[in-house]
């Protein structure tokens, strides 16, 4: 039996947008690289230059009350408790193929190692159900206290998870849940970016670029994915609620990142009047402008989730892509480590827990870059800005 610093131990999962992954042992995984810290000393929090007082717009996938990442905080004398436990960690990710994951997981790294927690596996499931109920066998034969992560698919998952709570592992969600599992009971918290608020920002952004008028395309992502849905939906609720002079004239699904300029292209064919696209995150939405580009429509405006590198300079060169709505991922996951610290510890956590939206076009594509990542942009970045 692990032993924990709190007789009534919470179960924390997390889950949202893998990197490496387990050992030799997995087809799907490397050996874990060592994450530099995120600050050195004082209280870890997530960045304190983030407004306290933003409201989140976004609700919880069971129609939870959002409660904002910035009040959440380790002390570090709780950091010296979880110390002694030496206490291990797992990060089981969906999909490792972009910006948004590989910030995710530094951030979770570079808090557990100020925690004295080691991570023992990071994993990338590819968008594969299967591949990630795979993962998650892996990862449990290495006895881990805690499991970072966001469910492919909650309902062909569910069982593998359920495994990891009757096994005593504390489970932190990123973005969704697994069907049939509690907060408070089976998981400590979820924690995610304020969709609705990113969806709202993309919209925005849209009309702002076309005068308030247009036909619109959307592309949306087709599968069970709460994160994702709200995104399209602010969008579309937005241009219905603000907006009544731009339409939604055509639709087209993914479910595989990489089918963005498929569906694009097809709706450009059918529907060569459009004015906008939005795509419901930045790696679709690449294919979205190589579509356009092809169809030489750079008059078109797109807006997107997500600050990517492919978009971001896309954006700072003045190209179809005008703006998004970022998260933050870096953040996201120091809110998530502190929520599995909060387990270690025996602290109650609030159900979900949501890091503020964030507005990014042309004229603060540097600064944001800052704020998501934590570091400077690329100088690709910087130089097409100038």
């Amino acid at each position: 039996m692990k032993k924990f610093l709190s007789v009534f131990p919470m179960i924390l999962l997390i889950t949202s947008f893998g990197l490496v992954g387990c050992s030799q042992e997995s087809s799907n995984s490397t050996e874990v690289e060592n994450a530099p810290e995120a600050n050195s000393s004082g209280p870890l929090t997530i960045n304190t230059e983030l407004p306290s007082d933003q409201e989140i717009l976004s609700k919880g996938p069971h129609g939870e009350t959002a409660v904002s990442a910035t009040t959440l905080e380790l002390s570090e004398q709780d950091m010296e408790k979880i110390k002694k436990g030496k206490y291990t960690a797992a990060i089981v990710m969906h999909y490792a193929g972009n910006d948004w994951a590989k910030a995710q997981i530094d951030g979770l790294k570079s808090s557990f190692k100020r925690m004295g927690v080691e991570v023992v596996a990071v994993t990338d499931a590819q968008f594969k159900p299967e591949k990630q109920v795979s993962d998650i066998e892996t990862v449990l034969a290495k006895d881990p206290d805690l499991i970072i992560s966001i469910p492919v698919d909650p309902v062909s998952t569910a069982a593998a998870y359920k495994k990891a709570v009757e096994a005593g592992v504390k489970l932190v969600f990123m973005d969704n849940t697994p069907s049939g599992l509690e907060a408070g009971k089976d998981y400590v918290s979820i924690v995610s970016a304020d969709n609705y608020g990113n969806g709202v920002a993309a919209a925005d952004i849209m009309a702002e670029k076309l005068g308030e008028k247009g036909k619109i395309g959307m592309v949306f992502h087709d599968a069970d994915f709460f994160v994702t849905k709200q995104r399209t939906e602010a969008f579309e609720a937005t241009l219905k609620e603000k907006y009544p002079d731009m339409k939604i004239v055509a639709r087209g699904g993914i479910t595989d990142p990489n089918q963005g300029e498929k569906v694009a292209s097809g709706m450009l064919t059918k529907n060569p009047t459009l004015d906008g696209i939005f795509v419901v995150w930045d790696v679709p939405a690449e294919g979205a402008l190589a579509a356009v580009r092809t169809a030489g429509r750079e008059d078109m405006v797109i807006t997107t989730i997500d600050l990517g590198t492919n978009v971001a300079l896309d954006i700072a060169s003045g190209g179809p892509i005008k703006g998004l709505g970022a998260q933050l991922p870096y953040d996201q996951g120091i809110a998530e480590a502190i929520l599995a610290g909060y387990a270690l510890l025996g602290k109650e956590a609030p159900a979900y827990i949501a890091v503020p939206a964030l507005t990014v076009n042309k004229d603060n594509i540097l600064d944001a870059w800052e704020l998501v990542y934590h570091t400077e942009a690329p100088n690709t970045i910087q130089n097409a800005g100038k």
